[in-house]
């Protein structure tokens, strides 16, 4: 995955790989690769969005003061 890639790009990537396996377009061959990328997505986009609410929650805290 590339070290410059935002939320956005990897949601819109993870879409599209859950849309080719609903529509069944992935052939048998290729779905491991796929569900693999797929799990990468989810877990960069799980960091991202921990990232996000930490820093959240500290301007929270600070504007709390």
């Amino acid at each position: 995955m590339k070290n410059t890639m935002t939320y956005k790009e990897a949601f819109e990537e993870l879409s599209k790989i859950v849309e080719e396996i609903d529509s069944e377009k992935v052939q048998v061959d290729t779905l491991s690769e796929k569900i693999n990328r797929a799990n990468e997505l989810i877990t960069f986009c799980q960091a991202k969005l921990r990232s996000t609410e930490e820093e959240f929650k500290k301007m929270v805290e600070k504007l709390g003061k």
